[in-house]
């Protein structure tokens, strides 16, 4: 395999105030390659992580490529998926060795409607989506799942929501609920946002970055969209994404967790057996800012940063998609 890293890491986070797509990305991309000391002709591979529904058009990911510049031609993808998942595409395109520079981005505009009904057309269509259940509803299912199982109570969910936003426990537990167990705040705020990555290969990524952010393992894993089809207090796929990508190979000095609701960051901190050694979401994580198709890419992006700067030796970070954790990505980084 050959060995990548995360170079550089550029975003944008909130409400784009009347910029369109092209306008939210063109500065956030420009950013990102001018930190690893590239021009968009060094670029072997483009990759994009974004919804259609949010756009409420189809391929609208094709008119965003003005923000990269399509002409001359350029070799390029797109995943209808949040950013980490094109960040997995450009691994793997980087692996194939006649490229070694890989450009990744991601953005969401959610405010610009209903997030919940966007959600619901995710759901099966023959066994979750005729039950008429929200997104929020069947994420307070699964919390409800958990304290009943024991494996957390309200006041955890609390702390979690606390420790993302700096907000004191009783005023959390004071507020009411909007769909029991979960409150308000229990959800992270939906905002706009984008972000860019550059992946760069081999001895190349050292000239590009003093201390570059590799990519020791990375794997990603579907659980069943029918609910009652598995536990819900427990996530499978979390678990056989940190086994196959090595979480537990070694001590993991951060962990940025893509947990927009909070009894989720419970859920995926104990599937990824980490300890109290591990400083969890130091950037806040979703719970603090969620932007809907950008969330898991900026999870790698800030686990990388720690990285760069010195802070960390070695890093995970953690994306994912669908109802109730259906879908996860793990990312383990390293320095030298």
């Amino acid at each position: 395999m050959r060995d990548v890293a995360v170079v550089s890491f550029q975003k944008r986070i909130g409400n784009a105030d009347g910029l369109d797509e092209v306008e939210l990305l063109a500065p956030t991309i420009a950013a990102a390659l001018a930190g690893a000391g590239l021009a968009r002709r060094d670029v072997g591979f483009t990759v994009s992580g974004s919804c259609d529904y949010l756009g409420g058009r189809p391929f609208s990911f094709v008119t965003v490529l003005d923000a990269v510049g399509a002409w001359p031609p350029i070799r390029e993808s797109h995943v209808e998926m949040d950013g980490a998942w094109a960040l997995y595409e450009a691994w793997v395109a980087l692996q194939h060795g006649d490229i070694d520079v890989a450009l990744v981005y991601a953005f969401g505009r959610p405010t610009q409607g209903d997030l919940n009904r966007v959600l619901g057309a995710q759901l099966d269509p023959y066994c979750v989506a005729p039950l008429g259940a929200d997104a929020l509803s069947l994420e307070a299912l699964q919390a409800r799942a958990m304290i009943d199982a024991g494996r957390c109570t309200e006041n955890d969910l609390a702390a979690a929501v606390g420790r993302a936003r700096g907000e004191p426990m009783e005023a959390l537990l004071a507020a009411p609920y909007v769909a029991s167990p979960l409150r308000a705040h229990d959800r992270g705020p939906i905002v706009d946002g984008a972000a860019a990555v550059v992946l760069v290969a081999g001895d190349r990524a050292r000239a590009c970055c003093a201390r570059p952010a590799w990519i020791r393992g990375i794997d990603h894993r579907i659980e069943a969209p029918a609910l009652g089809a598995r536990d819900l207090t427990r996530s499978r796929s979390v678990e056989r994404a940190a086994e196959g990508a090595g979480v537990r190979a070694g001590p993991v000095d951060v962990a940025e967790i893509d947990a927009p609701y909070s009894h989720q960051e419970i859920l995926v901190r104990g599937a990824l057996g980490l300890g109290a050694s591990t400083a969890l979401n130091p950037s806040g994580g979703a719970l603090a800012a969620w932007p809907f198709m950008v969330s898991g890419l900026l999870r790698i992006g800030e686990a990388a940063k720690h990285i760069h700067a010195g802070g960390a030796g070695r890093a995970i970070a953690h994306a994912t998609s669908g109802a109730c954790l259906q879908q996860n990505l793990v990312c383990v980084l390293e320095a030298e």
